[in-house]
């Protein structure tokens, strides 16, 4: 792993295991972090109290499921809790709709600014850093803008725009697309035109047409990896995993939806989950998760220097709030 790869790992946290806040150990005797334990913590399999037979709705963005890691893991905390996950893919911004709705229990997405306004709105609590990976910019291998190993996100979409070469959105609010969004943003160049399609279709759909078109678009390493042997796209600037700029970093978080605000969200079961996934164990099976030999998400959850500021919108203090 290159030098400036590792730094990034390291600051993201995905090295330390020393801790971890609000949790539930893997062995099935931890609660929802408030000392609540689920299980009887004496090493009897006695089923948890309170959980056993429900159903955790869980809305996610469409790259945790697309590439599989969901049905990996989820099989184990099923087990544990004699639960079901019933994990519904969505983009990011739907995903919180869904939520804001009062039809989720718990939400895991990627897009810091809107999980801000959804805390911020106080429709989630509970906070945490749970994995990252990064964005890239693909598209054909005879890349028509010339932006093959730029080091610069903003500049290789300028030249993708002043060439007019086809370029597919997401166009869904997702996280992706919020990201694709700031990006033309920081490139100080509004997309528009015969050459850029919004499709309004998940990440893998998107690919798809961006394969089919011979167009670019950006995408999360993990989907793009889980579908590389399927399409002819390849990656023409890269993130910050692999030395690329870190404007292209791509952290995921997951918070339980405030059951003050809809009575019906099963909150002690979010709050299991939340204690699971973030574990030591469960963040080494995420670590540990690949397809076709290659990483797709590093953990984040667990660090020896916890950054507090995930448990909030980011930039809050308790000077804000009104005396």
């Amino acid at each position: 792993m290159p030098i400036q790869r590792r730094k990034f790992v390291a600051a993201l946290g995905a090295g330390a295991v020393a801790s971890t806040a609000g949790c539930s150990s893997s062995d099935g005797s931890g609660g929802d972090g408030n000392g609540n334990g689920s299980g009887s913590g004496d090493g009897s399999d006695s089923e948890p109290v309170g959980v056993a037979g429900e159903t955790l709705t869980l809305t996610t963005t469409t790259s945790t499921y697309d590439t599989g890691l969901l049905n990996e893991i989820h099989t184990d905390f099923e087990e544990m809790y004699g639960v079901t996950v019933d994990a519904v893919a969505q983009g990011t911004g739907a995903a919180l709709e869904t939520a804001r709705n009062g039809d989720s229990d718990i939400v895991m997405v990627h897009a810091r600014g809107l999980e801000d306004e959804f805390m911020r709105n106080g429709y989630g609590i509970n906070r945490r850093d749970l994995m990252f990976n990064d964005f890239v910019i693909v598209g054909p291998e005879n890349d028509p803008a010339g932006i093959k190993e730029m080091g610069s996100a903003t500049e290789a979409l300028t030249a993708i725009a002043e060439a007019q070469a086809q370029f597919v959105s997401r166009g869904d609010n997702s996280g992706t697309h919020t990201k694709e969004l700031n990006l033309w943003e920081a490139a100080g160049t509004e997309p528009g035109g015969d050459w850029y399609q919004e499709t309004g279709t998940g990440m893998g759909e998107a690919l798809n047409i961006a394969n089919q078109q011979g167009a670019y678009t950006l995408s999360d390493r993990g989907t793009f990896i889980s579908q590389r042997s399927e399409i002819d796209l390849t990656i023409l600037v890269q993130g910050p995993i692999e030395d690329g700029p870190e404007i292209l970093a791509n952290p995921y978080g997951v918070m339980a939806v405030n059951p003050g605000v809809h009575e019906n969200a099963n909150y002690d079961l979010a709050m299991a989950y939340i204690g699971w996934i973030t574990s030591p164990e469960v963040q080494e099976s995420i670590s540990e998760y690949q397809v076709n030999g290659e990483q797709l998400f590093f953990p984040r959850a667990v660090s020896e220097d916890p950054d507090f500021q995930q448990y909030v919108p980011e930039g809050w203090s308790s000077d804000d709030s009104d005396e």
